[in-house]
């Protein structure tokens, strides 16, 4: 296959659920001309409750699936998956494989009182790669690791600014707040959907970190170095999958991407 065939072959990118339309939504934002494939794992989610060998399994069988369509490049749009299942994926695939990871190097430089939070699901709050970042990064700076059971089933029914939604949020940053955390990393896809309520409750003074924008420009570093990037000028298509068959899931997508799209059925 010549290279300029594979440059126009799309980019797959995968979350547990609806939260990676976060990153896909900077990818799609940075790369306008490229074709997406974005798989919500809905009927699994969160993966943050699950264990490490249900991670990996579903992390290939949803790879597998995305080969089939001939992706160039694959994005795991999850904290959880990547902790767990990307190192796997490297070494099965012969393409690019970029992950993402809660931003504890930025967190430490933006923090002024050395006193960083992170929200995450608790699988990446066990993780040893969040553990090998804190070392790696934070040897000086306090860590505050903070589990958030719920909050991803909050987003997957769009709850965003309900009543018991804010009560978890309150519940989850206060440990920080009352630690002096000035910076909170939001370590899970899903949560960037609750970045407004977050900082309704937390404050305009605490700074909350993102990593959807950070993957999309390494994204770009990848395809460059690779030259693999889409030539045509033309704005890129986006496929949009979701494994559960509750029209919920599928809805909160659509609502959530802002736009009216199509959701196509995975069974895998």
């Amino acid at each position: 296959m010549k290279n300029n065939d594979i440059n126009i072959n799309p980019i797959g990118v995968f979350d547990s659920g609806v939260g990676g339309l976060s990153v896909l939504h900077e990818i799609h934002k940075l790369l306008p001309h490229e074709e997406l494939i974005y798989i919500a794992d809905s009927q699994h989610a969160p993966y943050g409750d699950r264990s490490i060998q249900h991670v990996q399994s579903r992390s290939q069988k949803i790879a597998d699936f995305l080969l089939t369509k001939n992706i160039k490049a694959l994005v795991v749009a999850c904290n959880t998956a990547t902790a767990e299942a990307v190192d796997l994926l490297r070494e099965q695939l012969s393409i690019p494989v970029i992950g993402l990871e809660p931003a504890i190097k930025p967190g430490v430089k933006i923090s002024k009182t050395g006193v960083i939070g992170v929200l995450a699901t608790q699988r990446t709050i066990q993780s040893e790669r969040l553990y090998s970042l804190t070392i790696k990064h934070a040897p000086h700076t306090k860590v505050i690791a903070q589990a958030c059971p719920g909050l991803v089933e909050k987003v997957e029914a769009n709850h965003l600014d309900r009543y018991d939604t804010r009560l978890l949020i309150k519940k989850y940053t206060a440990p920080l707040l009352e630690q002096n955390a000035d910076a909170i990393i939001l370590g899970c896809t899903h949560y960037p959907f609750l970045s407004k309520t977050i900082r309704m409750i937390v404050g305009k003074e605490i700074q909350l970190i993102e990593t959807g924008k950070p993957v999309a420009r390494q994204l770009q570093r990848i395809l460059r170095q690779q030259h693999l990037f889409n030539s045509r000028n033309h704005r890129g298509m986006i496929q949009f999958y979701n494994s559960s068959d509750l029209n919920q899931h599928k809805n909160t997508m659509q609502q959530l991407w802002l736009k009216k799209i199509k959701v196509f059925s995975l069974s895998i």
